[in-house]
């Protein structure tokens, strides 16, 4: 390889910046895109363009070279066009510049989230307890106020009891989302966007569906209580993790807001007494709640007459 000795001759300090840069941006856009469709669809244009490459340059088909050459250009708009949500999730994640300028000294805010945290997941469990679906949602950088106009206006502090109202059967607000920032409870029945993935798993309610939907959506957290089975989940990053109770949903919410001083993992150990807890991968074809002879019966659309 003559060429080889040039190259590195060739190269200097801004050459090696510039490779990195390119390098880090392919690395960071492939990583938002990991768990989407948009990896089929990356997988699928690449391998259209390359093989459409080999095909002509190998037989010479001036027609297809002609066409090829003409394509480059519409790719351009139309990559925006396809990869729309990848691309709108990822000027989001720029945005988040909130955890980065975190101070490592706890603050009233923070103490609000604690009792927040703790609220909820007595609240989970309650619910779990005596089976009333829930589906609550945790505002974090994203802001949900779209979603919480079209819902009912609350503006009440976070509480176990006031929840436990309002997912109540038949009551006026319990078909729907709460959706919660800070220690204040902004809406309740409100309407979220259903994830419309064809990985998720059949036996998955529509409230399921929901939390997976506003978490590829925003940064939100999403806390599902299973009407048919009591089941405790809670959905982050379009994932969902299963087989939870009071104390574990605790812990995975303190450190997912990363309220922990020690920065305690949500995994739980193995060999745990009380089970094991999953996460559902998007594209895993597992069930959504950890008893196996349930019934695989949907629950309550959430949806207003």
């Amino acid at each position: 390889m003559p060429e080889l000795p040039w190259i590195f001759t060739r190269l200097e300090a801004r050459s090696l910046i510039d490779i990195v840069a390119v390098s880090m941006i392919i690395y960071w856009l492939l990583s938002v895109a990991q768990g989407t469709r948009a990896t089929q669809l990356i997988r699928g244009l690449v391998t259209l363009i390359v093989a459409s490459l080999v095909v002509s340059n190998i037989f010479d088909l001036t027609a297809l070279n002609w066409l090829l050459s003409r394509a480059w250009p519409a790719l351009v708009v139309a990559i925006p066009i396809i990869f729309q949500p990848e691309l709108r999730r990822a000027l989001e994640q720029l945005g988040h510049t909130g955890e980065w300028l975190r101070t490592p000294f706890a603050t009233h805010a923070e103490s609000e989230m604690e009792r927040t945290v703790d609220e909820i997941s007595r609240a989970a469990s309650h619910l779990s307890r005596i089976r009333y679906g829930a589906l609550l949602v945790i505002e974090r950088e994203t802001g949900l106020q779209d979603y919480a106009d079209r819902g009912v206006p609350l503006d009440a502090t976070v509480t176990r009891q006031l929840l436990i109202n309002i997912f109540f059967p038949n009551s006026p607000l319990h078909d729907g989302a709460v959706i919660v920032r800070n220690d204040r409870i902004l809406a309740a029945s409100c309407v979220l966007p259903l994830s419309d993935r064809e990985i998720v798993d059949g036996k998955m309610g529509t409230r399921h569906r929901a939390a997976i939907g506003i978490t590829e959506e925003s940064d939100a957290l999403a806390v599902v209580v299973s009407e048919e089975t009591g089941a405790i989940s809670l959905a982050h990053s379009g994932r969902l993790i299963t087989g939870l109770d009071q104390e574990r949903l605790r812990r995975s919410l303190r450190s997912l807001l990363k309220l922990d001083r020690e920065g305690d993992s949500p995994t739980p150990k193995s060999g745990s007494r009380n089970g094991r807890r999953r996460e559902l991968e998007p594209n895993a074809d597992r069930p959504a709640s950890d008893d196996r002879n349930a019934a695989p019966r949907r629950e309550a659309a959430l949806t207003h007459d």
